[in-house]
This record gives C-alpha cells, structure tokens and sequence, in this order.
C-alpha cells in the first residue's frame, strides 16, 4: 500500500505555464489537470458520460542501475510534467485529467516500489480511468503491467506491446529485477497462472541484444518486428504484425523506451542508439493505430533521463506521445 514514504503527491502549484485566457478555446494543460493526493483522496469519480486519465509518475532508476545503465532517470515524471504542461486543451469537459502524484523506489528496494505501483495501477483502473504512467526507468513495466493484469485476470485477456531497441526479457541475476527483465517476469507470471505470454516487441536491434536474449524470446513465443521495418519503410510486415496481434488479445499494456529513438531526437536516455528509429510517419502510424484499437489499458512512457538530454528534446518527444495518447482516448482525435 502506498504511504508517505513510498508516495509523493504533487505539489498544486507544479502545474504552471503560460495563460492566453480562461476560455474554452484557450485553455492549457496546467489550467484544467486535478491534482489527487491518493493519502488523502480517491480519484474524483466519473459520471457515465466522462472518461477520466490518471497520470502516475513512478520516481525510480533503480532497475536502471541493476542493469548497469546510466541512472538519472528517477527525475523523468517531474521532467515530462513540465513538457506536458503548455500543451492546449483540445479535449472537451467530458474529460478529467488528473495528476496523481509519483510512486518512490525507497533505499534502493525494487520489487517494494513495484509492487505498490502494481496496486495503485489497479485502484486507478477499479475508478475507472485510464492509467497514464511517466518513467523512471523501464522497470516500470512489470509493475505497471502486473497491476492490469491483476484487475482483468480472468476477465479479459491481456498482451504487452513494447516499443524498444531491446527485448527485455533478461532472466533474473543475483541482484534481483531490473529494467531490463521486466517481460521475463511477466511471461513467468502467466506460465504460473496458465495463461499464454503475449508479447510484440517494435523497433529492436540487432546489434543491442545477445543471442540468447533473442532465443528466450524465441522460447517464450514473443514477436518481434526489427528497427529495420521502420528504417526501411517495412509498412506491409509492420502493420501486419500489430493488426494480427491486436487481434488476438482483449488488452493491451503499452510501453515506448524512449531507447528506442536515434539519438539526436532522444540523446537523454540510459542507452543511446545511433540507428533507432525516427518519430516520424511510420512510428506515429504504428503508435496511433495501437491507440486506435480501442484496447489500451494502461500505457507509459520510461526511460527519460533529464539529466543527459539536450535541449529538453528527450522529454519533448516523450510528452508529444502522451499528448497522443491523450487526444485518442478522449476522442478529440476524431474531432479534427
């Protein structure tokens, strides 16, 4: 459970930009988000005709560090919510976005932030919105996704999609869980629940992943499409991979490494990578398709390391997916 040493709620007077008015038509993010402290509240409850988004930070490097990464990314949730915070409103009233506040990785201790993250996860789904997660490192992922797996087991059938230039499917060391084992742990989970493991991995390399890395995909049944679809405009294999997919779940998790980029779009990450892929109309085809689907249960952004970006780029780019995500379930996507 969350307490006041594992939870940080975030300050009212975080959210601030610039103001052009208080009209509809001129409204900010930072003028209409809520902010909960979850120690005090619940998440406002929704009537039948709102939908509601909960933004969670989880505050945490420490998989990042187990996986011999570079840590700074424990100050990736403060850094995309000053990113976020000019974005315009193009959502109407019927949507309540809300500001949750972070989950903490106290004195180093991994798989206790996890597991809160995973129970917050599932309270934000039990109220009815729509989990909105800011990494922190990707060890988000097995907390984030345990917890939507947690509140539609035996409901509906859940898979992980992951953007990334790696598998993470590492098995566990001595140190424990890391940013890098998150859907090894996952895939055990549902061998122990009899449930099949569901995995698409978009955007991997080649030259980042061992040989083993990519025979345990092999053996947990995982699929993968390569940076190389994105860099040479694969749409056919791409899109098919996704469609079919889609197709064969009821859920999905979804989480972007923002890893998974070339470098010079997103320079503050724990691994850069010279030749990932471009966020340009191939990836947001592919982004936005998954959205589209209708199926999204929870999705994250991990890997921001504010401290080895360059020009806040990293953190642009991430909050421009949010901004995404945001304009999809609202429905003002279509509006346009």
């Amino acid at each position: 459970m969350i307490t006041k040493d594992n939870y940080q709620p975030t300050a009212p007077n975080w959210w601030t930009g610039r103001i052009d008015g208080v009209d509809s038509d001129l409204l900010r993010w930072h003028q209409v988000v809520q902010v909960t402290n979850l120690l005090q509240a619940t998440l406002p409850a929704l009537q039948p005709d709102q939908k509601g988004i909960a933004l969670l930070g989880f505050a945490c490097d420490e998989g990042v560090r187990r996986n011999k990464g570079r840590t700074g990314a424990v100050e990736g949730p403060a850094a995309l919510r000053k990113a976020m915070a000019n974005f315009p409103v193009h959502f109407n009233a019927q949507t309540i976005l809300v500001d949750a506040g972070d989950i903490l990785c106290v004195d180093g201790e991994l798989e206790n932030a996890q597991q809160v993250l995973s129970q917050v996860v599932k309270t934000i789904l039990t109220a009815g919105y729509l989990p909105l997660l800011l990494g922190g490192g990707h060890e988000i992922t097995y907390g984030h996704a345990s917890g939507i797996r947690s509140f539609y087991a035996g409901k509906q059938r859940v898979g992980f999609i992951n953007f990334d230039a790696h598998f993470d499917i590492r098995i566990l060391s001595e140190e424990g869980p890391s940013s890098g084992t998150g859907f090894w742990q996952l895939a055990q989970d549902c061998r122990c629940t009899g449930e099949p493991f569901q995995y698409l991995a978009l955007g991997i390399q080649k030259n980042g992943n061992t040989r083993q890395l990519f025979n345990i995909a092999g053996e947990e049944e995982a699929t993968y499409v390569s940076a190389d679809a994105f860099h040479l405009q694969d749409k056919d294999t791409l899109f098919a991979a996704i469609q079919h997919f889609v197709s064969q779940v009821d859920k999905v998790y979804l989480t972007t490494c923002l890893d998974v980029f070339a470098a010079p779009f997103a320079p503050g990450v724990s691994a850069t990578a010279y030749n990932g892929i471009l966020p340009g109309g191939l990836f947001l085809q592919s982004y936005r398709s998954i959205l589209q689907s209708g199926k999204v249960a929870g999705t994250d952004i991990a890997e921001l390391n504010p401290s080895l970006d360059i020009d806040h780029r990293t953190a642009k780019l991430a909050a421009a997916l949010i901004f995404e995500v945001v304009m999809e379930y609202s429905g003002a996507e279509s509006s346009f």
